[in-house]
């Protein structure tokens, strides 16, 4: 049975980016950090150093350089599965191909859908009218190969958030709210070191970064702000080493570490009620540019109840994963990622596993949270991939 959610439009705008991703109040359409490939998200949501596959358009453009073959890919999830909400869902569509002479180039399709919602006045619980809400993302991505050894990539996506459309607000002069719309580039790079030998097994290392979503904000009615993207710099290295002289058993390690670089200023500001001035403190977006030297410092936000002031250490959140294949048949992964309470919160241990057969492949994660009442917990990902 389809839940409904009443809530008024004002609270809609607040409230589903909160339930989308852990970066309240910073962003519009957090939508474009989850994870969206079950292998990444299995191992502790890493992928910058990996990036070997289709699923490199999120983690790391650059890595598609490096890649061979076509691939088509489609993950599925039903996300935030801890509030019992059916028609709440993500779903990314990938796919790569190879062209000689001029490299992999990919394509991509994010969609999240938020369900069907329905207004309500401030006074009374009566529906006054329903509507549906959902954000897509399409994107193009490339990876140029400079050696064999180190590459660039980047990719341009597209970006359409549908909260409340054509539902007015309350008051007297409130706007109506119209879906938001944005474009974005990600830069990234990856090196990677030929064969070595580590003892007398055969080892690889590399290393990469990606800054993504870098562009305009977002604004849903004429007479606010606008919100910035989520604009996001990974950096990451993965460790691969052959567990036998045969390369039959082999091992993957790999951690990543990622930073919000989106940014609001705090300032003050003075109004009357009742006859009595009161200081009150807003946020104003910081443009895209700024904010990637901004974002290098400590920042102030409201977490619901409080004014919080979150330092630079605290900003960076940190992924950890490990990866056992047998005979590129069969995998099993594990991971650890971590947040600052007063930076999104989210802590969790991850498992995932994949199989291998012939053309295809299944691959899917699950997420533990140290909180039980958190709600990613028992969030499962379950991806399907063609090579041909």
């Amino acid at each position: 049975m389809k839940k409904t959610l009443s809530i008024t439009v004002l609270g809609l705008l607040t409230l589903l980016p909160i339930l989308s991703h852990a970066q309240v109040a910073i962003t519009a359409v957090p939508f474009l950090q989850i994870e969206p490939d079950s292998r990444g998200a299995g191992m502790g949501n890493t992928g910058v150093g990996i990036a070997d596959n289709a699923a490199a358009m999120f983690w790391n453009p650059a890595g598609l350089a490096f890649q061979r073959g076509n691939q088509v890919s489609i993950t599925h999830s039903n996300w935030l599965a801890n509030f019992d909400v059916n028609d709440l869902f993500y779903d990314y569509l990938v796919g790569k191909y190879y062209i000689e002479g001029v490299g992999t180039i990919g394509a991509h399709l994010t969609y999240l859908n938020l369900g069907e919602q329905a207004q309500t006045s401030e006074t009374s619980p009566d529906v006054i009218s329903r509507f549906n809400s959902y954000e897509l993302a399409f994107g193009v991505s490339y990876g140029f190969e400079v050696s064999k050894n180190f590459a660039l990539g980047t990719s341009l996506r597209l970006i359409y958030s549908s909260l409340a459309s054509g539902v007015a607000g309350p008051g007297i002069s409130a706007q109506r709210v119209s879906p938001g719309s944005s474009v974005a580039v990600d830069l990234s790079f990856l090196y990677r070191t030929d064969p070595f030998m580590l003892g007398n097994r055969e080892a690889k290392f590399s290393f990469g970064t990606n800054l993504s979503n870098l562009g305009p904000g977002i604004q849903y009615t004429d007479n606010a702000q606008k919100d910035p993207l989520p604009t996001i710099l990974r950096f990451g290295w993965a460790f691969d080493i052959d567990l036998d002289e045969e390369g039959v058993n082999t091992l993957t390690i790999a951690n990543d570490i990622t930073k919000v670089m989106a940014r609001k200023d705090s300032f003050d500001r003075t109004i009357n009620i009742n006859g009595q001035d009161s200081t009150i403190t807003e946020f104003r977006s910081v443009g895209p540019l700024r904010a990637l030297v901004d974002s290098w410092g400590s920042f102030e936000r409201f977490d619901g109840q409080e004014i919080v002031e979150v330092g630079l250490l605290q900003q960076f959140m940190i992924g950890a994963g490990i990866e056992y294949w047998y005979d590129n048949s069969f995998a099993l992964r594990a991971g650890y990622y971590y947040e600052d309470p007063n930076n999104g919160d989210r802590e969790y241990i991850t498992l995932g596993a994949g199989l291998r057969y012939g053309l295809f492949g299944i691959d899917f994660s699950y997420i533990n949270t140290i909180e039980s009442q958190s709600p990613l917990a028992n969030t499962l990902r379950f991806s399907v991939l063609l090579n041909f």
